[in-house]
């Protein structure tokens, strides 16, 4: 449930979005990619969602229909188009965005009425995300998800501070969805901003180079990184997402999910790409 729209990756690498000439078009989004990165896994997914009655549009449903994600609840908005999003790429570490959001778009658009609610609240896992938390109607209608979801519900922090109005209501609206979540997944600044008065029961931090801490329960174990040589970082959060997500349905340990999600994110973050470089089950079975 979330984010969804049009990444365009520069053909040109290490060069500033003002000097590029050419660009690749990807689905992208939180959702897009998570949705794309479950069904290569084999796992049945749907996105909930929104987009634009245009070309961007039907070129992310043209593509996750391709991927056999279930685009029943991906519900097309009349007036706010598909949103475009540029990146510039600067391996190792760097990967400045400039999104296409203000004042709306369709995604934070979502309503109760763009989705069935007791088949969303049926399905073993909803993943959901801070972005969708920015504005309204999202904010409610995600919050209402998850809460009424009756499987394992993954919250991704996604702090993206630029994309809110009022950045000081993310830490408010975050512990209520945290508060609604099985599996808590951020980095260190994200859960600094959540500003949260106790851990939760089930975190993941992403640290960055340093690997993953792991707490679960009263557990606390750090997992090490896949080494790679990074081309695009964007991504790899999604894939490991996915691939977590896909582990726990499996019945899998968190922290047995947490290494697969590892190894799924460096395999994305060795490419350029990010919908279409989710590894399949065939490709993480390998990499393990």
């Amino acid at each position: 449930m979330g984010r969804v729209g049009v990444d365009l990756y520069p053909n040109e690498l290490e060069t500033p979005l003002r000097a590029v000439r050419s660009f690749t078009r990807y689905v992208g989004g939180f959702a897009g990619n998570v949705a794309t990165g479950l069904a290569r896994l084999g796992v049945q997914a749907a996105i909930v969602s929104r987009v634009g009655d245009e070309g961007h549009g039907e070129f992310v449903r043209d593509f996750l229909e391709r991927e056999r994600v279930d685009t029943r609840f991906l519900a097309v908005d009349p007036y706010w188009q598909t949103p475009p999003t540029f990146c510039e790429v600067w391996p190792p570490d760097r990967f400045p965005l400039t999104f296409y959001r203000k004042p709306t778009a369709p995604d934070w658009q979502l309503s109760p009425d763009d989705f069935d609610g007791e088949e969303v609240a049926d399905a073993p896992l909803l993943y959901a995300t801070g972005t969708a938390l920015a504005q309204s109607p999202s904010r409610e209608t995600t919050l209402a998800a998850m809460r009424a979801h009756r499987g394992t519900t993954i919250f991704d922090l996604d702090w993206r501070p630029t994309l809110w109005d009022e950045p000081a209501e993310y830490a408010g609206l975050a512990a209520l969805a945290v508060a609604a979540a099985d599996v808590v997944v951020g980095n260190e600044e994200e859960v600094d901003a959540a500003a949260l008065a106790a851990r939760p029961e089930r975190l993941v931090l992403k640290r960055g180079g340093e690997g993953s801490r792991v707490y679960d329960g009263g557990e606390e174990t750090d997992v090490p990184v896949h080494p790679v040589e990074v081309v695009n970082g964007l991504g790899a959060g999604d894939a490991f997402a996915a691939a977590l997500g896909h582990a726990l349905l499996r019945g899998m340990s968190l922290v047995d999910s947490v290494r697969r999600g590892s190894v799924a994110g460096a395999l994305v973050a060795a490419q350029l790409a990010c919908s279409e470089a989710m590894p399949t089950l065939g490709e993480l079975e390998a990499a393990l």
